[in-house]
């Protein structure tokens, strides 16, 4: 019943907004659809804390202690994200940026958004794995383009394009993975791209075909990651799309699309008994960490800025998980924890000082802790916490993974170093004039908009001081199940 109410709820919300998404009541019918996915996903994280992994529907559907915090962290963002979505998105339509019509497919797609994740999240069949994917895709290119101006329509051709052919990368990479799996297993049809019976049977599976399929996964599913050279679409995507969406793309779905990548590397590792998988992640983790970090310092718009910084984040989890071990994969699910909650909170901020200043231009974003203070430092504090100053869980991850390299990797130890440094001398730089710079508009009155920002925030303190004892389980747990070197 949990993961029925779970997969259900969006999809039922998504129905129900496109009937009646455009009314007064639209946006909090899509925070109410958003909290019943919230309190499902408790639910089933209950029960597998309970009881354990479980299969479901046939063994369609696997919950595991590596998917079931993503799960759970997948709806706490989406019901934050719609809280927030809820007056900025008001306030986007009375000022004619949205019609009707176009507010009714946002509330719509959200829901349906949320559906692909969570779908790709639980399901154990690899195929249906890539349907979600590309559904996840395909309804976050109507959110992207929803202002309809030449910008947002050329970042949404962008990404259709770009991730259109990645997830084709990665439709052959499954169909390679069928014929791996095919010759072991036998004619079973759509069971044989179970995870679970893959899984059983990995060392059996032939290496070569599964170094070949891991090739084109990695390039496909990175694709939707962001990773370097593959991230072009990104920046654009993250600038030109209403900034909810730019919340849920940095902390939800490049979260999804590394699950995918480990999901498929535990078994090509298994297969191949050797490192390749992980030198492949580590390659590019550390390209993204170093490009992205680079080009922080040419960022002229906010949400470009703080997009490229997604693509350095996401870099240092590749990284964590090509190192693989227990230390390392711990750091890595923490660091996805932290990187969501926090990037979301700074999009959150981010929003609203774009609509008080007229601008997305940083440049014309000056003195927000004299305009309004609770922006003001909600964009200063999530900064910081996404640079790594302790005691934010940042720090506490990017210090783990610091430290495995030192021991594991240590060529890869002053990369690391150069990369986190420049991103932050570039994030900083662009950020202290804007909260503390010179202004000469008056102040403006408090917001209560922006609880979800300090929600955030606080939870990420939290896990840099404390990570509490169940949680710190289903890490351990999933670190353990996807092992590595």
């Amino acid at each position: 019943m949990e993961l029925i109410l779970l997969l259900g709820s969006p999809l039922l919300g998504a129905v129900l907004l496109a009937l009646s998404g455009h009314g007064k009541r639209g946006p909090e019918i899509n925070a109410l659809f958003s909290l019943l996915t919230f309190l499902a996903a408790c639910a089933l994280t209950a029960r597998v804390i309970s009881f354990g992994p479980l299969l479901l529907g046939r063994e369609q559907f696997l919950v595991d202690s590596f998917n079931v915090f993503l799960v759970t962290l997948t709806a706490l963002v989406g019901l934050t994200t719609s809280l927030f979505s809820r007056p900025y998105m008001r306030i986007e339509a009375d000022r004619g940026k949205l019609s009707v019509g176009r507010l009714r497919l946002y509330h719509s797609m959200y829901q349906l958004f949320t559906a692909t994740m969570l779908l790709a999240l639980t399901t154990n069949n690899l195929g249906l794995l890539w349907v979600a994917m590309e559904a996840a895709t395909l309804s976050t290119v109507l959110l992207v383009t929803l202002y309809r101006t030449p910008a947002s329509l050329e970042a949404g051709w962008k990404y259709f394009i770009l991730c259109g052919v990645g997830i084709a990368q990665a439709l052959f990479g499954t169909m390679l993975l069928y014929f791996a799996a095919e010759r072991v297993l036998g004619a079973a049809g759509v069971t044989a791209l179970l995870w679970t019976h893959l899984d059983a049977v990995k060392g059996q599976l032939e290496p070569t075909v599964l170094s070949l399929a891991f090739v084109f996964l990695l390039v496909g599913y990175g694709t939707k990651v962001g990773l370097a050279p593959l991230h072009n679409w990104l920046p654009d995507a993250h600038a030109e799309g209403p900034t909810p969406i730019s919340a849920v793309l940095s902390g939800l779905l490049l979260n999804v699309a590394i699950y995918a990548i480990v999901r498929c590397k535990v078994l090509v590792e298994g297969s191949l008994r050797s490192a390749l998988p992980s030198q492949m992640l580590m390659g590019f983790g550390l390209l993204s960490m170093v490009l992205a970090a680079f080009f922080l310092w040419r960022q002229k718009d906010v949400k470009r800025l703080f997009a490229y910084s997604s693509i350095e984040h996401m870099g240092i989890i590749t990284f964590a998980f090509g190192m693989g071990g227990p230390v390392a994969n711990f750091a890595a699910l923490l660091h996805m924890t932290v990187h969501s909650l926090t990037k979301s909170a700074i999009f959150f901020a981010v929003g609203h000082a774009c609509q008080k200043s007229g601008s997305q231009l940083i440049e014309n974003i000056r003195g927000l802790v004299t305009v309004s203070p609770t922006i003001g430092w909600g964009l200063m504090l999530g900064s910081l916490a996404i640079l790594g100053m302790p005691p934010f869980g940042v720090f506490a991850s990017e210090f783990l993974i610091l430290t495995t390299a030192m021991k594991q990797q240590p060529w890869a130890t002053p990369l690391l170093l150069l990369a986190l440094g420049v991103a932050f001398a570039a994030i900083f730089s662009k950020v202290q004039p804007m909260v503390f710079g010179e202004t000469s508009v008056k102040r403006l009155p408090h917001s209560p908009a922006l609880l979800p920002v300090f929600v955030h925030l606080a939870i990420v303190l939290v896990l840099g001081l404390y990570v509490p004892a169940y949680l710190a389980g289903w890490y351990h747990d999933a670190a353990r199940l996807i092992g590595g070197p």
